[in-house]
């Protein structure tokens, strides 16, 4: 039976990833109603300039709650981690996840780090998850509120940290219940709007963000169909992703979507809907969250991105990487992308989407 975590599981003290918005700063009214000690962090990640307001808030609700708080100057990890990786995708004609990555290179990596650092057990952020403890040990699961579900962006965490892992908001039954927590004790943004962007790209530019790094007119192709043929020219392999339709800026008589986009001769693929549709993909960089797990003759439901619909896979080694094989053939598989796949709502594990068959 699976019980939520209680104060026996851990010390009191935790530290909380604080952006100054509504999750992280309703899970720091929770954890502390819940008895824990929280120190809040907020991790600077571009410039100074364009986090004042979420160090300001971040450090408002600390101070309503008389919690610590602190900055961590993290520009240089994520210059090297995140921003890198993300124009360096986006060159080799892929679709990159830089939530993905921050979650696993900066945010409970370095966390983790400097818990340990301060003598603090568990670390906490504002994301809609839930660790549950069962007699065989600790499980990720999803959020009991499923359409605000974040644990596809978990699933590189290690099983060893588990115990040290809180996700307050795992059980509210919906955004609202957050809003209304803060509204009650008088925080003046309760009614914020809710992020969608790239937190490092102002505005979802992310065009003109990636085209600092590299020479836009090297990524000039054409576009091409199944046998090769030459349809037209297009503007930058960098500027569209698998399954694309909307602002080709072509014209074929029927609709046409990205089915390949190829950075050696930078041809991007043009075909029909159907075309879309793969049997089954090959994971790279992959995770599998609980130590000597077994996959075989297992069906998991798996997720190809954030958004998608969940979809049936039998899953498999093959030398360094995952086999995806999906019950059903699933459209628009975006190399770079990550492939997540639960047992039920228990995340298992992850990997970077390489190559579709």
């Amino acid at each position: 039976m699976c019980t939520t975590m209680t104060m026996s599981n851990y010390n009191k003290k935790v530290l909380l990833g604080m952006s100054g918005g509504i999750d992280s700063s309703s899970a720091a009214i929770i954890l502390q109603e819940k008895g824990f000690e929280v120190i809040g962090v907020t991790f600077i990640q571009r410039t100074f300039k364009s986090m004042e307001e979420a160090v300001a808030d971040a450090k408002r609700i600390a101070d309503m709650l008389k919690i610590e708080h602190f900055v961590m100057d993290l520009r240089e990890e994520f210059e090297q981690e995140i921003v890198h990786y993300f124009y360096t995708e986006y060159e080799k004609g892929r679709t990159p996840n830089p939530c993905v990555r921050c979650n696993k290179e900066i945010k409970y990596k370095r966390f983790l780090e400097e818990a340990d650092k301060r003598g603090i057990h568990n670390i906490s952020s504002g994301q809609y998850a839930r660790v549950m403890k069962e007699d065989s040990g600790y499980l990720v699961k999803k959020a009991k509120n499923v359409s605000k579900d974040q644990s596809y962006y978990l699933y590189n965490l290690q099983e060893k940290d588990l115990n040290r892992v809180i996700f307050p908001l795992g059980e509210l039954d919906s955004k609202e219940q957050a809003r209304q927590l803060l509204k009650s004790r008088g925080v003046e943004f309760y009614q914020k709007k809710e992020s969608q962007e790239i937190c490092f790209i102002k505005d979802e530019k992310y065009i003109a963000f990636i085209e600092q790094y590299f020479d836009p007119k090297a990524k000039l192709g054409n576009f091409v169909d199944v046998n090769g043929n030459v349809l037209g020219k297009h503007e930058g392999i960098h500027k569209y992703t698998i399954g694309q339709r909307k602002g080709l800026g072509i014209a074929l008589g029927t609709p046409h979507y990205v089915l390949d986009i190829n950075p050696e001769n930078n041809n991007v693929t043009l075909g029909l809907s159907n075309q879309l549709e793969k049997s089954g993909c090959y994971l790279s960089d992959y995770n599998i969250i609980y130590d000597n797990y077994d996959l075989n003759e297992k069906e998991f439901s798996c997720k190809i991105r954030y958004s998608a619909r969940e979809s049936l896979a039998l899953i498999s080694r093959v030398g360094d990487q995952l086999f995806v094989e999906f019950k059903d053939k699933t459209r628009a598989v975006t190399p770079g992308q990550s492939l997540v796949f639960y047992d039920g709502d228990v995340l298992v594990g992850g990997g970077i989407i390489d190559k579709t068959v």
